[in-house]
């Protein structure tokens, strides 16, 4: 049951939307008198709710008021990133919170905010719910679209009783789904028998209407839609005809967005724009700001099964995505830098950085600023883990930086946890002194100086009340807000001090992230040694950081025959274990981060050995020669580009 061309003219025609008069009436509440300042959208992917949010748009827009839409996906999660695009979409003159409130304040009509793809705001949500939202002025209202469920304190927190409201999305009742199968000009016999395994669920039916499925034999139910959307995606790339188009969509599953860049890397014998063109006509595809979006649900299916049936392509095509991005990295203006942080999150497998980047355990906790008489429970809880003179000198902190305290609540508002977090520059330094572990910092820091435009974290302590440093949901919400604060601090983070774990586990988690163990950087406190870990991001901060650990893991799952042991100071060449020296190690280690790149010799010079280059030195020749030797057979893997520098080749 193939469609046809009109047919899947009329399926794009008709936006996927029917049905959804009670969800529409829910945000129409939005503009009631006494009704909720925000509606917070949430269902499974592919369920309608961009629709959904899109037709309301429309409505209101036919009736004359103002409505932006913002898609999450496109905007760096942090209160900068959203300031900005708020300031260039709404024409206010500074990118302020101020600013944009005059500017609101002036409007003579009410305002919808509709902020899409929310799940990608995570971060943002604390700021949101206690900052932005209440400084906004009172003709505005908010629609909130994601995945995932509110956070608890969207129900808990204090002044929030009926101006908040929650709407689950289902699967459209069967009426509405088989007119949304009609639209495209199916019989009404058709859509019946492609409902059956669809159960209401749009992305479902768009999926079997494209791959012409007609056939009741895949499972149905609400319970096992994810299972029935993998299915479907499989069986639409089987029913595509052409291999080019079915090439670039396994490509395009890889990344988190599509450009014709990324096309003519991943895919260098074809046409960039023949292959963005076709991928661009398919029902499930958008094209957003930066590039082609594949529907997320059908993205991860495609790739999880490319990586089954094919690993060596899957593999190649990340190597390539990675190259790639790392490249256009160098040249990316500042408010760029998001899509790049981004698609290098996206391109992240291991467990370990997934864990703290994308926290499975952390949507029903916020972690948010600590309130005065919030030390009456954090005390109790430093006391219980780690005695009285660790709850004196957290008290000391709470006098001098009290804004460096977040708190985690349950759902009777009781702090259950807690972080200690700061900027080295904000802390005085007779306070830095007077605590054994912040002066055990501070001396490395003096050994070891950063740039002067650079910035340290100090992560003096977290605690669970109930877990202390275990694992626990609570954990989850503070490492969230950390991954918060890189984003705020890059391009200039530098830096960030944290206990070394009691808990193996989580020390060997933090060593796949980066961090080092300082063992000069102890301190005790009540006769108990408390270490030190350390991450340096390197020059070029979060961003730089991010594409290393991706090469580490690409490196890692691919057969190399030169392989780089930071922690061992060795090479690993066809198997055999090569020391290197500490000048070596820098050298290898920053011509592997930037694989692909040329790199010139000056930029070694300035961040390898830290002076700048003048230009008749030939320290770098003489460090080059020597890695080559070690690195015998293998010595091509280090190419020479004239008239600039070195490059790094994958093996």
């Amino acid at each position: 049951m193939a469609l046809s061309i009109s047919q899947r003219l009329g399926w794009r025609a008709s936006s996927g939307f029917v049905g959804r008069d009670i969800e529409l009436a829910t945000l129409r509440a939005l503009l009631h008198p006494g009704g909720p300042l925000v509606v917070y959208v949430h269902g499974m992917g592919g369920i309608g709710k961009s629709s959904l949010v899109a037709a309301f748009a429309r409505q209101l827009t036919a009736e004359g008021h103002v409505v932006l839409t913002l898609d999450c996906r496109a905007i760096e999660p942090t209160e900068r990133g959203l300031l900005e695009e708020l300031a260039a979409a709404l024409g206010a003159r500074e990118p302020t919170l101020a600013a944009l409130v005059r500017h609101l304040d002036a409007g003579a009509r009410p305002l919808v905010l509709a902020l899409d793809a929310y799940e990608s705001f995570r971060l943002l949500d604390t700021w949101l719910r206690q900052v932005f939202i209440p400084a906004l002025p009172e003709h505005v209202r908010l629609i909130l679209a994601g995945r995932e469920a509110p956070l608890l304190a969207w129900f808990t927190a204090d002044g929030w009783h009926g101006l908040f409201r929650s709407l689950t999305l289902g699967p459209l009742p069967e009426p509405d789904a088989l007119a949304l199968a009609t639209q495209s000009g199916l019989a009404p016999e058709q859509a019946a028998r492609i409902n059956r395994f669809a159960r209401g669920h749009p992305l479902a039916l768009r999926l079997a209407l494209a791959a012409g499925i007609s056939s009741p034999e895949l499972p149905g139910g609400a319970a096992v839609l994810q299972k029935v959307l993998e299915q479907l995606t499989r069986l639409y790339l089987e029913q595509v005809p052409d291999r080019s188009t079915r090439r670039a969509l396994q490509a395009a599953s890889v990344t988190r967005r599509t450009t014709r860049g990324l096309l003519q890397t991943l895919l260098p014998d074809a046409d960039p724009d023949d292959a963005f063109e076709r991928l661009r006509a398919l029902p499930f595809i958008e094209l957003g700001r930066d590039g082609l979006l594949l529907h997320d649900v059908v993205r991860q299916a495609l790739a999880a099964d490319l990586q089954a049936s094919d690993p060596a392509t899957y593999r190649a095509y990340r190597q390539a995505a990675w190259a790639h991005l790392r490249a256009e990295l160098v040249s990316a203006a500042r408010p760029e830098l998001w899509r790049y942080t981004a698609d290098m999150l996206y391109l992240l497998e291991h467990p370990a950085v997934r864990e703290v980047f994308f926290p499975s355990d952390s949507q029903w906790f916020a972690i948010e600023l600590a309130a005065p008489e919030d030390w009456a429970a954090i005390a109790p809880i430093v006391l219980q883990h780690n005695g009285p003179e660790n709850a004196r000198l957290i008290g000391t902190w709470w006098q001098q930086l009290p804004r460096s305290f977040q708190v985690v609540r349950d759902d009777r508002r009781e702090v259950i946890a807690f972080s200690c977090l700061f900027e080295h520059s904000d802390a005085r330094p007779a306070h830095l002194q007077a605590d054994p572990i912040t002066r055990v910092w501070e001396e490395h820091l003096r050994r070891h100086p950063v740039a002067a435009r650079e910035r340290v974290l100090f992560h003096r302590h977290w605690l669970s009340r109930d877990h202390g440093e275990g694992p626990c949901p609570e954990q989850a919400a503070i490492f969230l807000d950390i991954k918060r604060l890189y984003m705020e601090l890059r391009p200039q983070l530098r830096r960030i001090y944290v206990l070394k774990p009691t808990l193996p586990a989580y020390t060997q988690s933090l060593r796949v992230l980066g961090f080092g163990e300082l063992p000069e950087a102890t301190a005790h406190i009540d006769g108990v040694a408390y270490g030190t870990m350390m991450l340096d991001f390197g020059h070029e901060s979060i961003d730089g950081w991010l594409g290393g650990l991706v090469g580490a893991q690409l490196a890692a799952q691919t057969p190399a025959v030169v392989v780089l042991d930071v922690e061992g100071h060795e090479l690993l060449v066809d198997g055999q274990r090569v020391t290197l020296t500490q000048l070596e190690l820098g050298v290898m280690r920053y011509l592997v981060d930037r694989a692909g790149q040329a790199v010139p010799r000056g930029d070694l010079l300035e961040d390898v050995w830290g002076y700048s280059y003048e230009g008749a030195s030939n320290v770098v020749d003489v460090v080059i020669a020597t890695l080559r030797k070690k690195l015998g057979p293998r010595a091509a893997v280090i190419e020479t580009v004239p008239r600039v520098g070195y490059r790094f080749r994958l093996p």
